[in-house]
């Protein structure tokens, strides 16, 4: 039996989300003691919920066209779902601090250290654990991000995509903004806010698999994200 681990966050009203993006609200629409006409009823059990969230909550995937202007009409729905289907590979950056940049450097260390090569059409997963260790703390939102040269050097490699435990791939105002013009540009994308990258570590190359919503134009969507590991 394949070995499968979850690397998605729950999604819950009030949950964090990136700056200025729209709060998670989870209501109960319906219950089954409405749908039973049940009157007077001592218990209220939901059997519908309304959500009201954006496409980028919780672990999520970019589409092209969130990447810049310049990628207009390259929404969730039109991309491959090869890019979502895919080998993958976990590196270890658990020494970088609040705010602190990988670069390219970082990045071959950590293959030679693990012992693992990018190759085409990976997906690339980095672990920082910043989120076991400021989940919900005021640092949430300060985590390690990848330098835009190591966005290209990454892009160059033709990978599907790569992905992040943070709220954004780069460092915000210092490189977050040049990391998404560089996927567009060069056609890959990335994960955020996922979970669990520390179980991946000393484990060599894993299925990824993360599917999108078939959301019409849309700019993003949540994804369940796993690695797989079985004989590949």
């Amino acid at each position: 039996m394949p070995q499968i681990i979850d690397l998605s966050q729950e999604i819950y009203s009030g949950m964090p989300v990136y700056k200025g993006l729209p709060e998670v609200k989870m209501t109960v629409h319906a219950t089954h003691e409405e749908w039973d006409n049940i009157e007077n009823p001592t218990t209220s059990t939901p059997s519908v919920y309304k959500l009201e969230l954006g496409e980028h909550t919780g672990t999520h995937v970019d589409a092209l066209n969130h990447m810049a202007i310049e990628n207009k009409g390259q929404s969730i729905d039109t991309m491959p779902l090869s890019m979502f289907y895919t080998e993958g590979i976990c590196l270890d950056f658990s020494k970088k601090g609040l705010g602190e940049l990988i670069s390219v450097t970082d990045i071959r260390l950590a293959c030679a250290k693990a012992n693992l090569e990018i190759k085409k059409g990976d997906t690339v997963l980095l672990y920082t654990d910043h989120y076991r260790k400021y989940f919900g703390t005021e640092n949430w939102g300060n985590g390690p991000g990848i330098t835009a040269e190591a966005a290209s050097w990454l892009g160059k490699k033709e990978i599907a995509a790569f992905g992040v435990e943070t709220m954004s791939p780069g460092v915000p105002a210092v490189s977050n903004k040049e990391v998404h013009i560089i996927c567009g540009a060069l056609g890959f994308t990335h994960y955020e806010n996922m979970i669990n990258l520390h179980l991946l570590l000393n484990k060599g190359r894993f299925r990824f698999i993360a599917f999108p919503l078939k959301i019409r134009g849309g700019t993003g969507s949540p994804v369940r994200a796993v690695a797989v590991f079985e004989n590949l």
